[in-house]
């Protein structure tokens, strides 16, 4: 006889369990949702519950933690970390959901009293039921500085953001003004639609559902559904990509070259989706791709991304700041630097809270090498798009004018003729582009383009 199949598990214990990952292993939630998913046998409109309680308070976890510390006799420090997850979840619920408040509140007693005991469920029951006398908004009016006291510290609480981040992201727009600041990060709080490509020589953009992307001619939006259940994903002739990633390689392949066109590079390729769309893209110009990656396991994902391409590709696990290739032997290279990716919060949401100032400074360094490396494995009349998920002035405007203040054999190539369709997206230097999840529906792309010359 057949064991009976194991018991539906409960959203909410789901959900708590994701918070837990997060928070203890660094998880990604977009990444541990769907093994959580599996083993709960969570599907349907449970499967999303779970999603908006987990996506929705990681997002506004900075906002909830400044009601609730109005609500508490102690510091947020010192309660039990599970504790704490149950009263964010909580929150939510009260704060954002269409949840009743008894529901929203019994359901958190119970996670904290099965999760520490009867004196955590008594906290929890008596924090939620102050948290349930005001909205949102009123919450907002009393936990919120005035902006009169700092612009960055108001938009920290209201929209959920280290103050930090918002001083970065107010810096990267520059002369826009506060409603600006505040449509980028109200845009991070919004969950990112699926967008998916069409690999060159592989699909094309009508084999797939949606709505095509304005930017791109290889994506379309998916309005719902699982994008693994479209034939061309399935079969690896399409994949998942913001559209912002996709117009890097797309740049890439455009810009102009002096001379022979047939040896690309992707510096930093891991975990492929680049790699994949380049690869395409050269093929249908006779030329071949080089993708580097210093992990084994990163490029073992690339090699599976590139596995159905039709272009002539190699794979290679080394360090691109030290790569086994020539010098001025390449024609084009991709260096999607490593970053911080300030410009994905809206897809990585947990990224606000683990990134600090101190991170992008350890990482220009290495964006500095691996630029300065592209360039000299590029020859004269060569190029080299220099792309971040960042806007940080730091990790973008910084790194190029440090190549372009150390050399005389480069120079920069406006992009604007390159990418005629990227509107509104004047980059921090003259003729780079950034990208804007308010202005563009993307992640935050800075692109720059290099072409090595003879020195002067």
């Amino acid at each position: 006889m057949a064991s009976p199949e194991p018991p539906v598990g409960n959203p909410r214990s789901a959900a708590l369990e994701v918070l837990a990952a997060v928070r203890e292993q660094d998880a990604y939630t977009n990444l541990l949702l769907p093994a959580v998913l599996r083993r709960h046998r969570l599907t349907g409109r449970d499967a999303g519950l779970v999603t908006e309680l987990v996506s929705g308070t990681v997002r506004r976890q900075g906002t909830y933690d400044a009601v609730l510390a109005a609500c508490l006799d102690r510091p947020l420090r010192r309660l039990a970390p599970v504790v704490l997850d149950v009263l964010r979840l909580g929150a939510h619920q009260l704060l954002a959901m269409r949840v009743p408040a008894h529901a929203a509140i019994t359901t958190s007693v119970d996670l904290a009293r099965e999760a520490e005991g009867r004196g955590a469920g008594g906290l929890v029951n008596a924090v939620l039921r102050r948290v349930s006398e005001r909205d949102l908004q009123g919450w907002l009016s009393e936990v919120a500085p005035p902006r009169d006291q700092g612009s960055d510290r108001h938009d920290a609480v209201v929209h959920s953001h280290p103050a930090w981040i918002v001083a970065e992201l107010r810096r990267a727009l520059g002369e826009r003004g506060p409603s600006e600041v505040e449509a980028l990060l109200a845009a991070d709080n919004a969950p990112p639609r699926v967008t998916l490509v069409a690999r060159p020589g592989l699909a094309t953009r009508d084999e797939l559902p949606g709505e095509p992307t304005p930017l791109s001619p290889y994506g379309s939006v998916l309005e719902g559904g699982d994008p693994g259940a479209v034939p061309a994903v399935a079969e690896g002739r399409a994949g998942v990509q913001d559209e912002g990633s996709q117009l890097v390689a797309i740049a890439l392949a455009a810009a102009p070259v002096l001379g022979r066109d047939e040896r690309w590079a992707d510096w930093c390729a891991g975990p492929g989706g680049k790699s994949a769309l380049l690869a395409g893209l050269a093929a249908e110009r006779g030329a071949s791709l080089l993708a580097l990656e210093r992990t084994h396991h990163r490029s073992g994902l690339v090699r599976r991304n590139l596995a159905t391409t039709p272009a002539v590709h190699l794979v290679a696990t080394a360090d691109a700041t030290r790569p086994p290739v020539a010098p001025g032997s390449l024609d084009r290279v991709l260096v999607d630097a490593p970053c911080s990716g300030l410009g994905a919060l809206r897809r990585r949401p947990e990224a606000r809270w683990r990134r600090t100032k101190a991170d992008i400074r350890g990482l220009v360094p290495l964006q500095r090498r691996l630029l300065g490396s592209a360039l000299d494995a590029v020859r004269p009349g060569g190029v080299v798009l220099y792309a971040t998920c960042s806007p940080a002035l730091p990790e973008t405007g910084g790194v190029v004018e440090h190549a372009l203040a150390g050399r005389d054999d480069v120079e920069l190539v406006d992009l604007g003729p390159v990418l005629p369709q990227a509107e509104d997206a004047a980059g921090p230097l003259a003729g780079t582009l950034q990208l804007w999840p308010h202005r563009h529906g993307t992640d935050a792309m800075f692109l720059a383009l290099l072409r090595r010359v003879d020195a002067r």
